[in-house]
């Protein structure tokens, strides 16, 4: 029971310790960062602005960002930036108050769709939006305090941690929480950019062949042993849990707004287009 107890203990320091940096105060420093990632990138003559793949992104990161401005429950307001930057990465991502990056690689390689890369977007903008950065300072260091006291109160009984060569601790710590924890957070931005993209006018039926085209890129996600060692669930399990979710997306999608496709590349069919008059 004392050994509980000092679990206790140890999270609740840690939730005061991480507790007291604010939104504010995490998007600021995100902006900082930001801005430095962003200026590496222009040294290196690496951000697209100009390229039809860049020109697609952009547009539909503008449709998408009013609905996620009234998804922002976090008290604070998001001053939303995205640069697109020219690599063969398969990779997007976002900071803390809305600043993103995506890759043209995961574009161009994969041949997503308007509404493939809206998907993309709105996992990314759900990562923001429900704050997984902060949430993962506070978990890190809850985590990290727990496995301190673990080690100690085990070294104090004269107990071992070492396996195998292995600390028997940091693997519970790393494979029971922490990875768990981040899959967690990587399905709810699924799930919340699912619906983000649905009301933004695109498809979500066109979210698990994203899925299946990163299964296929990657040679597929392996079985038990990867979705335990992995900080993301498997592209299989991400796909049942889109299907699980369509109809409510598919609902939001059929009562949002119409948009023209005119800046949009007319190979996609994954975008509502505007009705013709006469046409039912």
């Amino acid at each position: 029971m004392k050994f509980f107890k000092k679990l206790a203990v140890a999270a609740v320091v840690a939730t005061g310790l991480t507790g007291c940096v604010s939104s504010a105060d995490m998007n600021n420093e995100a902006a900082r960062a930001y801005r430095s990632v962003v200026q590496d990138a222009n040294a290196q003559n690496a951000v697209d602005n100009s390229s039809p793949t860049a020109r697609r992104i952009h547009t539909i990161f503008n449709r998408m960002k009013p609905y996620a401005d009234q998804e922002n429950k976090t008290g604070v307001p998001f001053n939303w930036e995205i640069t697109v930057v020219r690599s063969n990465e398969l990779n997007a991502w976002a900071m803390a108050g809305g600043k993103m990056m995506f890759y043209t690689g995961l574009v161009d390689t994969l041949g997503l769709s308007d509404a493939q890369i809206a998907t993309v977007m709105g996992h990314e903008m759900a990562h923001a939006l429900k704050e997984h950065s902060k949430s993962d300072k506070t978990m890190s260091t809850i985590t990290g305090l727990a496995a301190a006291a673990a080690s100690a109160a085990l070294a104090s009984k004269g107990i071992s941690t070492n396996v195998m060569g292995y600390d028997a601790v940091a693997v519970v710590k790393d494979l029971g929480l922490d990875k768990p924890f981040s899959r967690s957070q990587e399905t709810e931005a699924d799930e919340v950019g699912l619906m983000l993209m649905a009301r933004s006018g695109y498809n979500p039926e066109e979210a698990p062949k994203l899925w299946e085209k990163m299964k296929s890129a990657s040679g597929g996600s392996g079985g038990v042993l990867a979705a335990l060692t992995s900080t993301h669930p498997t592209d299989e399990g991400r796909q049942e849990n889109l299907q699980r979710l369509m109809p409510e997306a598919l609902a939001l999608y059929n009562a949002s707004s119409k948009v023209s496709d005119s800046a949009v590349s007319s190979g996609d069919s994954g975008k509502k287009g505007k009705k013709s008059k006469g046409r039912r």
